[in-house]
């Protein structure tokens, strides 16, 4: 996900749906987070009420749900308009919400979206079909229910609508969680890494520690874990290191999900890793590259990082070069091509070697910058392939303090390569870490990093 750092009415970003917590389950990892906010909507019916006290309770049904499906707003999308029969004004005032919210979703898609022919999806259709269902929603989560579920149609992990909650929370670094990592090993879920002042960690659990049960329900082979509120108690079931099971009822609390980490490794190369190209990820990274200019090599980690602000993407990518150069392109649904250009004003310039680690987590502005890396020749990809979500995408804000967020630009790579369900292939294939790995604290991907930058 890389986006730009304001959101107003709309924001050019680019990248995976949102942080990590707010993804779907795409692969092996699960992590906890927020619980989704109530909806504050209820006002505009009030305030017709109030205006036109000579008509009774019937005829403010009527005339609120006519307002809206009868004439007074001209539709938008082609979905069918209820009938006000029967309703209550508040039902009206609801059914009005829902909506609104839905044709501002669907006409936006079908107005901005990248591929006007919506990746083989007849989109009228759907309005037809999802449009009675959002109408029909009784709460906030049935609502942004079936407008993901016809957005999710389009097969593209970067169009979605997050409720008012969630985009609240789209940026922040922290998230409500008990705080591990999981990670499927030979068939079983496996703890692989757990955040640092969790509650995970202050019960003591850790990596390679075996999850049997959530909640006392077994966990399946597909997983998707419900977010978070504070306060809520989650009740896990583990085998631990010697496969003794452990019982542990974790509170969830606030917990930052923006991890950096720099430390030296043998023959004086230094790791860094981050998880979110955003403002502070940046300068952060461009003074460590200037503290360790002289280091002979670099291991950039980018195995959890799902993308961000495009911006960064630019000035990360300079860091490594003497001067700016066209890294990709972007390319609208009307054909209009943009250039995305790396920049070096306060550059570390590093001349050292580098090794970028990828994996299928790694989305968005990670993938372009290994591809980037691939391609100039500058450093090497190790690991696994990258998860090829790549698509410039921007925000756009619903009346109800929710977020829409749609694809509306392709990407190439300055050499014409469309990562998009694609992704980067790594030059090095890293082993998979094994339940051992984990329990030793063996890292094979970092392991097959060093080995190659220590070649002559």
């Amino acid at each position: 996900m890389l986006q730009n750092s304001a959101l107003r009415t709309e924001s050019a970003i680019l990248g995976t749906v949102g942080p990590a917590p707010f993804r779907q389950a795409q692969g092996p990892e699960q992590v906890e987070g927020l619980a989704a906010g109530t909806q504050p909507f209820r006002k505009t019916a009030r305030r017709r009420a109030a205006a036109l006290p000579n008509l009774g309770r019937a005829s403010l049904a009527a005339l609120a749900a006519l307002l809206l499906l009868a004439g007074c707003v001209t539709p938008v999308s082609p979905a069918p308009r209820a009938s006000p029969a029967g309703l209550t004004a508040e039902q009206a005032a609801h059914a009005e919400h829902n909506l609104r919210l839905f044709d501002s979703v669907w006409s936006t898609v079908d107005r901005k979206y990248y591929d006007p022919g919506f990746h083989g999806v007849d989109w009228r259709a759907t309005a037809v079909t999802y449009g009675p269902r959002a109408v029909a929603a009784p709460d906030e989560a049935a609502l942004y229910g079936a407008i993901n579920e016809m957005l999710e149609l389009l097969g593209d992990n970067h169009t979605r609508a997050f409720t008012a909650a969630e985009t609240k929370d789209y940026n922040a670094q922290a998230r409500e969680m008990t705080g591990f990592r999981l990670l499927r090993v030979d068939g079983r879920w496996v703890v692989f890494e757990v955040l640092p002042g969790s509650p995970a960690e202050a019960a003591g659990v850790r990596p390679g520690w075996i999850v049997l049960a959530r909640d006392g329900k077994a966990l399946g082979e597909r997983i998707q874990l419900p977010l978070l509120r504070g306060g809520e108690v989650v009740r896990w079931e583990f085998l631990d290191g010697h496969d003794q099971p452990v019982a542990l009822a974790l509170t969830a609390r606030r917990v930052s999900v923006a991890r950096r980490e720099a430390r030296m490794l043998p023959g004086g190369l230094v790791y860094l890793r981050f998880d979110e190209f955003d403002w502070a990820t940046m300068r952060w990274f461009s003074r460590q590259l200037k503290q360790h200019r002289d280091a002979p090599g670099v291991v950039v980690d980018l195995r959890q990082n799902a993308g961000g602000v495009l911006l960064a993407l630019d000035f990360t990518i300079g860091e490594f070069f003497e001067r700016g150069f066209v890294y990709a392109g972007s390319i609208d649904r009307s054909g209009h091509h943009r250039n995305l250009q790396a920049l070096t004003l306060g550059s570390a310039h590093y001349r050292g070697r580098l090794a970028v680690l990828a994996d299928h987590l790694s989305a968005s502005a990670a993938e372009i910058f290994a591809a980037t890396m691939q391609e100039q020749h500058r450093g090497i990809v190790v690991g696994h392939k990258t998860a090829g979500d790549v698509l410039s995408a921007r925000l756009r804000g619903l009346a109800d303090g929710g977020m829409l967020e749609y694809s509306d630009r392709d990407l190439r790579t300055a050499r014409g390569r469309r990562l998009e369900g694609n992704g980067v292939t790594p030059d090095v294939e890293a082993p998979k870490a094994s339940l051992g790995d984990l329990r030793a604290g063996r890292d094979p991907g970092l392991d097959a990093a060093l080995r190659n930058l220590e070649r002559p």
